[in-house]
């Protein structure tokens, strides 16, 4: 499954990324909201999943939410994520870069986790910025609001038409201009602007590696693709590693 010039690669990399996408949480079960059953088909994300909507109904955007972080809660990490998890013990330095908000990095063990979307286990008062966790707000009761200010409640996720969080974005990109090993997994790369980070990646000098189920936009501008889930894949990186050290 490994070719040469990626074992090599693997033995000698000192600061591996791993940027990671939808397709890696599908192996947990977690479903796209494009995918929802039931009263949100009638729905598109866009008019739900932006400040200007939720705004004008609150009460309609956090129905919506509660019923994710219902169902993101039941799901539990998959092999591909202990496996990153475990890498962190095996480079010098390791990061993981998300577009996902489903926290299962974190759930699984991984410490330097930066989620560009980020995480539906958080929310905020869109007026005096004080966070809350899931566990704060009972959202049975209406629409949650700031115990301090009044103001409204928000899942702290990045919504249709706003930009990325600056901190996570700028640590992103500082980590794959120093990485010497890249992986994309389960990305289609086509959401901009974390779709470029591959290719910051490899010019700056990294082998950059794609793990996906199927081809995507990425495959003909990465240097090698495997094709296959990440939960089995990744597992075997981790033994080749420890091998590897042996």
């Amino acid at each position: 499954m490994f070719s040469p010039t990626f074992r090599v690669r693997l033995r000698e990399a000192r600061f591996f990324v791993a940027f990671t996408g939808a397709g890696m949480s599908a192996e947990s079960g977690v479903s796209t909201f494009r995918g929802e059953d039931g009263i949100w088909k009638k729905f598109k994300p866009e008019e739900l999943a932006n400040l200007d909507a939720f705004i004008r109904n609150p009460e309609l955007v956090w129905e919506w939410y509660a019923h994710r972080k219902k169902i993101l809660s039941t799901v539990q990490p998959n092999p591909g994520h202990y496996a990153l998890a475990e890498m962190e013990n095996l480079f010098q330095e390791m990061h993981v870069i998300t577009q996902n908000i489903d926290n299962l990095h974190h759930r699984a063990g991984s410490q330097r986790v930066y989620e560009l979307h980020g995480n539906v286990e958080r929310n905020y008062c869109i007026d005096c910025r004080t966070p809350f966790t899931n566990e704060q707000l009972n959202v049975e009761e209406g629409v949650p609001r700031c115990a301090g200010c009044g103001g409204l409640i928000r899942p702290d996720v990045v919504w249709f038409g706003e930009l990325l969080p600056v901190d996570a974005w700028e640590r992103s990109v500082e980590a794959c201009e120093r990485a010497d090993l890249f992986f994309c997994i389960g990305t289609s790369g086509i959401v901009y602007p974390a779709a470029s980070l591959p290719g910051i990646a490899r010019r700056s000098g990294a082998y950059v590696v794609e793990i996906n189920s199927e081809y995507t936009m990425l495959s003909h501008s990465v240097d090698e693709t495997l094709i296959g889930k990440a939960g089995e894949i990744l597992p075997k990186i981790v033994s080749l590693l420890k091998k590897n050290d042996n």
